[in-house]
């Protein structure tokens, strides 16, 4: 209870901040265009950003790096915070960066738009357009595809925010969150086929005191996947669909891994979604683990896994490691959780033999399949209700 009052109140501090971009502080703007950017979707404006970013980490105060309106046609860019003296860069986007038409020339890079050591930078509008589809066909027909560039990332770096942008088409992840602190993203909307491979939306990992809010989520895979090393993540105010949902892990992909912890999912709509709530790990054995998670406040609207943890992950069925999961998963609460569920089976707790699921709590429950009553199966899970709960508690 300690643990969850100290996140509530670390929220607020992030709410009251999440607001707090105000552009007229900066007192230097640097408009891309002055730096030989050209707004056709033709021309290769990638010098023309890395130079406006490097005037603006070389100045001394609050800086503004402005994209007017019209198509930006970038590469695969690295911004690096190494040298930047700038102690605030907001990055005003009032147009749309679009990736080069060729997807080889994206898809054999890791990121398209990375920001790496940074500190202080806001990322405010505007449309990122990865044209990931030409990808997602060649890897559909089974060809020599490249792998794909992740949208967005941003890596080893603190005091980020993210608010109102549009992410389209990502030939991979949407957005990465990785070895970062104090990460703010709001407002944001991520579009890609349902069928989309790979494009997961908001990814977060190794990173702490991060919040994401009145975002929407259309995507081919998780709307937020969760993995190893997060702790203090708020999520509030997410619809997701189409997607898988809101997974943490996959964990235990490695015996030395850290754990999850001090995650708030509350007030969540999804929408036609493979899952709602899951927690997912390898059978293999670890150090990782999954604690203090807090599901609140959700519906459900046809759904195939409203809620779900699976510790026997294998997709495909393939390289299964058939070892007994070596990651504990307790002290996890499903609260206030209502809808419909696609698949007879609404509540799906299968958890390790060697560590099982300890600690679940499910609280005013009501998940329904076809206007009838939903199951629920449990292996290896403990745990008590509280409240009204349907399906009937198998705990």
């Amino acid at each position: 209870m300690l643990m969850l009052c100290l996140h509530s109140i670390l929220f607020f501090i992030f709410l009251v901040s999440l607001n707090n971009i105000n552009i007229s502080s900066a007192e230097t703007i640097y408009n891309v265009q002055t730096y030989g950017a050209k707004p056709n979707g033709k021309t290769d404006s990638t010098q023309a950003f890395l130079d406006a970013w490097a005037a603006a980490c070389g100045s001394t105060d609050p800086t503004i790096i402005y994209i007017p309106e019209g198509r930006y046609l970038l590469g695969s860019v690295a911004f690096t915070g190494g040298n930047c003296k700038s102690p605030d860069i907001i990055v005003r986007i009032d147009g749309t960066l679009i990736a080069p038409e060729d997807y080889r020339i994206l898809g054999l890079a890791s990121n398209w738009l990375s920001f790496e050591s940074v500190s202080g930078v806001s990322i405010v509008g505007g449309a990122l357009d990865a044209r990931g589809s030409p990808l997602w066909d060649c890897k559909s027909k089974g060809s020599n595809c490249p792998a794909g560039a992740t949208t967005l990332s941003f890596v080893n770096s603190n005091n980020i925010k993210i608010n109102g942008l549009l992410s389209l088409n990502s030939q991979m992840f949407h957005i990465v969150i990785n070895g970062c602190q104090n990460v703010q993203v709001q407002g944001v909307r991520v579009i890609a086929a349902g069928d989309s491979p790979n494009t997961d939306g908001i990814h977060v990992q190794l990173s702490t005191d991060v919040v994401i809010m009145n975002s929407s989520i259309k995507t081919g895979d998780d709307c937020i996947s969760i993995g190893p090393g997060t702790k203090n993540l708020w999520i509030e105010r997410v619809r997701c669909g189409p997607g898988h949902g809101i997974s943490i892990g996959s964990l235990a992909k490695t015996m030395d891994e850290a754990g999850v912890q001090n995650v708030t999912v509350k007030s969540t709509i999804f929408t036609g979604t493979t899952n709602g709530f899951r927690i997912k790990s390898w059978a293999r054995h670890s150090t990782g683990f999954a604690q203090a998670i807090r599901f609140i406040g959700a519906t459900m609207i046809n759904v195939q896994n409203p809620i779900i943890i699976d510790q026997n992950y294998c997709p495909h069925n393939l390289n299964c490691p058939n070892e007994v999961s070596g990651i504990q998963i307790s002290d996890v609460i499903y609260q206030g959780i209502r809808g419909t569920s696609a698949t007879p089976v609404a509540i799906k707790f299968d958890c390790s033999f060697k560590y099982p699921c300890k600690g679940i709590t499910l609280q005013n429950v009501n998940l329904t399949y076809l206007n009838k009553e939903a199951q629920s199966t449990c292996t290896n899970a403990i745990g008590k209700i509280s409240g009204q709960v349907q399906p009937d508690n198998c705990l």
